[in-house]
């Protein structure tokens, strides 16, 4: 269905260029996706810590950066040359995007268990790989510190690596112990004590809270999420809120052009 604003139909200069500004971002987006990954070798350390079934973040940026160029170049060039075809495969593709995201969060709600045990897996891998790598260990390090938690479950996860397997044949120190980042702080210590968490598994249970975190980490994320739902709805519906905008940008255009041609046409 096609309407008119005007006696004489005419395409808006108000959305035309509305609509231009806002690919802009996504051309903006991408060099900067690129720069942030690649300093500091970010993408090498999240391929480590990601290496789950072939996951491999490198790719993964490359395919969102080709899209988010894709669709500015079609949203840019579609607006300023008023190309309807190029509006069409804009819209359909945020459309798309957009329906995407409303069914993975559905599916993740509906399947807690599902990413739970992925979760899991995700971590006793890393937790693994936790002394391969110095960039990991600071990785998980930092999660385990701000979480005020210990291994996927609990302590007791760090058996899944060698060094701190209280079962292996390994003379590590660290032998059935747990990474300093467990540690409880102590407020009145400046200098961190790297080896705070030695033996400390070979201690009773009940000696473990006044010493070390004894909360999994899955468990502080899942209790992480209920203390900031407002949070997290809110970055959802600002990002569904700008799709819906860019949306309806492209379909304002896409029937002011339509207008216009059918006027021409009589």
């Amino acid at each position: 269905m096609h309407y008119y604003r005007y006696s004489n139909a005419e395409v808006s200069c108000w959305y035309k260029y509305l609509l231009f500004s806002y690919n802009i971002v996504f051309w903006l987006e991408w060099p900067s996706l690129q720069l942030v990954c690649g300093h500091g070798g970010v993408l090498s350390d999240l391929t480590k810590v990601t290496g789950l079934h072939g996951l491999d973040p490198v790719v993964l940026v490359l395919v969102v950066g080709i899209v988010m160029f894709t669709l500015g170049f079609a949203g840019c060039v579609g607006a300023l040359r008023e190309n309807i075809c190029l509006l069409k495969f804009f819209c359909g593709t945020i459309v798309f995007i957009f329906l995407l995201e409303l069914a993975v969060a559905v599916m993740a709600f509906l399947f807690q268990d599902w990413v739970r045990d992925r979760v899991k897996e995700f971590f006793e891998n890393n937790i693994k790989s936790y002394r391969d790598d110095i960039d990991l260990q600071n990785i998980i390090d930092s999660l385990q510190r701000i979480n005020h938690c210990c291994g996927a479950q609990g302590p007791e996860d760090w058996d899944f690596n060698i060094y701190f397997d209280c079962k292996s044949e390994s003379k590590s120190r660290e032998k059935c112990g747990v990474p300093f980042s467990c540690c409880i702080p102590d407020p009145a210590q400046k200098v961190v004590n790297t080896q705070c968490g030695y033996d400390i598994r070979k201690k009773s249970k009940s000696q473990w809270d006044d010493q070390i975190f004894v909360k999994g980490c899955i468990h502080a994320l899942e209790a992480w999420l209920p203390r900031n739902i407002y949070i997290v709805a809110g970055v959802f519906i600002a990002i569904s809120l700008l799709q819906i905008f860019g949306i309806f940008l492209a379909r304002t255009l896409i029937s002011d052009i339509e207008a216009v041609k059918a006027s021409n046409a009589f």
